[in-house]
C-alpha cells in the first residue's frame, strides 16, 4: 500500500479560491509521531474514500497549547491558542475534525473564551456520522467475529461524554465488542492525560498505563480499540510490558474501519 498522499492545505484552497467542507487538525503527535502518523493516514483515506473536500493548516499549524495548560503555563497555552485562532479565523474556518482527543477538547472547549468559534467533531464521531448517512459502507473483514475491548480516551469520554460514537463505529464491524471492568463515565486514565506523558513516572508500585493495560488484557481480546495517540501509545506500551503483542493488537478506530475495509 501506497503511503504517500497528497493533502491539499488551507493555503492552497484559498489560492484556488476553493473553501474545503472541513479542516482536518492533524496535531502534534499525528505530525510528528510515527505511530501516530499511520492514524492519520487512516483518517485521510477515510475522508478521500468518501469525498470529503477537506484542507489541513500544514506548516501553519501549532500546538494547541494543550499541554502547556496541563502543566500549568497558562501564559504559554495562551500565546499558543491565539496564534492558532489568528490562522482560523484568517481562513474562515467553520467546522474541525480533530485526530486527538486533547485537541479536540482544547479547541472546542478552551478557543471560545480567547475568541476561536468552531464546529469542533472528533473523527469517531464524523466516521459515525458518516456510516449513519450510508456514505460509508463497513464492513468486519479481517475482523469479523473477533473480540475487541475499547478504552476510552479520557478526553472524549468523562470530559465531552463522547461514549457510543466509537462503540457504535466497532459494532458496525460485526466484531464482539467487550467492556472492561472499567469504562464509559468509571473509565481508567491511561496515564498519559493531563501533560503525564512529558514528565518522569511518581514512585508507586505500578505503571498506570500497566494497569490499564492489564484490565483490557483481562477480557483477552484480539484487539484493544482505542480513540487517540497518547491512549495508543500508552496502550501499546502496556501490551508490551505482558508480551502479549503477538496475540493483541492496539488499533485506533480509524484503523480498524480503513484494515477492515481495505480503503
Amino acid at each position: 500500500m501506497n503511503d504517500t498522499i497528497h493533502v491539499k492545505t488551507m493555503a492552497e484552497f484559498t489560492a484556488s479560491g476553493e473553501t474545503p467542507e472541513i479542516l482536518f487538525w492533524v496535531g502534534c503527535s499525528g505530525s510528528f509521531d510515527d505511530r501516530a502518523k499511520k492514524i492519520t493516514r487512516a483518517i485521510v483515506r477515510i475522508l478521500n474514500h468518501v469525498n470529503i473536500k477537506f484542507a489541513i493548516l500544514g506548516m501553519e499549524e501549532s500546538c494547541t497549547g494543550d499541554p502547556a495548560k496541563r502543566a500549568g503555563n497558562e501564559f504559554l497555552f495562551q500565546m499558543q491558542a491565539m496564534q492558532n485562532i489568528t490562522t482560523l479565523n484568517n481562513y474562515n474556518i467553520k467546522k474541525i475534525v480533530t485526530g486527538c482527543p486533547h485537541c479536540f477538547n482544547t479547541i472546542k472547549n478552551e478557543y471560545p473564551q480567547l475568541g476561536g468559534q468552531y464546529e469542533v467533531i472528533h473523527h469517531t464521531q464524523l466516521v459515525q456520522e458518516l456510516i449513519n448517512e450510508g456514505k460509508l459502507k463497513v464492513q468486519g473483514g479481517e475482523f469479523k467475529g473477533k473480540k475487541i475491548v475499547y478504552h476510552d480516551p479520557c478526553y472524549l469520554g468523562r470530559a465531552n461524554d463522547v461514549y457510543e460514537a466509537p462503540r457504535d463505529v466497532i459494532k458496525s464491524l460485526d466484531v464482539d465488542l467487550a467492556e472492561m471492568k472499567r469504562s464509559k463515565a468509571k473509565g481508567l486514565c491511561c496515564g498519559a492525560g493531563g501533560a503525564q506523558m512529558f514528565k518522569e513516572a511518581e514512585k508507586g508500585t505500578k505503571e498506570v498505563n500497566v494497569e490499564r493495560a492489564e484490565e483490557a488484557l483481562a477480557e483477552n481480546p484480539d484487539v484493544i480499540a482505542v480513540a487517540c495517540p497518547f491512549c495508543n501509545t500508552m496502550m501499546t506500551d502496556g501490551v508490551k510490558h505482558f508480551n502479549k503483542e503477538e496475540h493483541t493488537k492496539v488499533l485506533d478506530i480509524a484503523e480498524l474501519v480503513v484494515k477492515a475495509n481495505n480503503l
